[in-house]
């Protein structure tokens, strides 16, 4: 049976991690498993200093949405992958959406396309970079609600457009007491809090998929873990790396996974990877 391979990475400086991207791409292909989309987040660099010509090298096209110093979301999509009417890169992205319409923001954190896959029906695929929050009743925080209610109201007018959808991206909640290393330490603090962890709850409300936790997972299985404290050696994470999906997908997810191995490298991002296998 033919499959798609698809990703979520918070690369944490795709000017830094750049040779990390490409090894990980390189390595998933060389076993036979592509890559063939992959949404990054944290790009921390402006549209017009990402490394096109280097991925278009690799193989994949990308759509980016790029801010200097922080933030910044992109969308990469195996060239190769490509449906033959949509081999291109004027049609590889297709309705496009760049910031939630509608949310007056600055920061550049989400991207919506449309992608069309060989032998398969086409894909809606958004990344999204999360806000943070910083701390529960800070600025920031509320400005995390906000942002969260809006995409919610987003993501309503997306499912009724669009049957086919995954939403991918850090969105910095951990949804479950499960998905944090020591829940009691953590309680009613940001990224955790109730007010985070019910926009959570609302998006699958809505009839989206924690594809993760559609399968057996080994316990304490995380996708960030803080540089301090020696996080990764502790294994002090919490998974705040999500792909979720629409009921349409359900029955296609043949797996989802979380490398962590591209945490082990020499100045590796805070997060790893989380992939999710789909049958055409």
């Amino acid at each position: 049976m033919n499959q798609y391979r698809i990703a979520t990475w918070n690369v944490n400086s795709i000017k830094v991690r750049l040779p990390h991207l490409l090894n990980w791409l390189s390595q998933q292909a060389a076993k036979n498993e592509p890559i063939d989309i992959i949404g990054l987040q944290e790009l921390k660099l402006t549209e017009d200093k990402f490394p096109f010509d280097e991925l278009e090298k690799a193989g994949y096209y990308s759509l980016v949405a790029g801010q200097k110093t922080y933030n910044g979301v992109a969308v990469l999509v195996r060239k190769e992958a490509l449906s033959l009417v949509t081999q291109n890169l004027e049609t590889a992205f297709l309705d496009f959406q760049k910031n939630i319409p509608g949310f007056v923001d600055e920061q550049q954190r989400l991207i919506a396309t449309t992608i069309h896959l060989k032998n398969t029906q086409p894909l809606r695929f958004i990344c999204g970079y999360f806000p943070n929050g910083q701390a529960v009743g800070s600025e920031k925080f509320i400005y995390k609600l906000s942002w969260l209610e809006a995409l919610q109201t987003y993501l309503e007018s997306q499912l009724k457009a669009y049957e086919r959808l995954l939403l991918v991206g850090d969105y910095n909640i951990a949804p479950k007491d499960q998905d944090v290393h020591d829940p009691a330490a953590w309680v009613g603090q940001n990224l955790v809090s109730d007010e985070e962890r019910k926009y959570f709850f609302n998006m699958e409300a809505m009839g989206l998929i924690d594809s993760y936790r559609m399968f057996e997972q080994a316990p304490k299985s995380f996708s960030w873990w803080d540089y301090r404290m020696m996080g990764f050696r502790r294994n002090a994470g919490m998974r705040i790396d999500h792909i979720l999906i629409s009921q349409a997908l359900k029955e296609k997810v043949a797996l989802c996974t979380i490398d962590k191995m591209p945490r082990t490298w020499e100045q590796p991002s805070d997060h790893a990877p989380v992939i999710i296998t789909i049958n055409q």
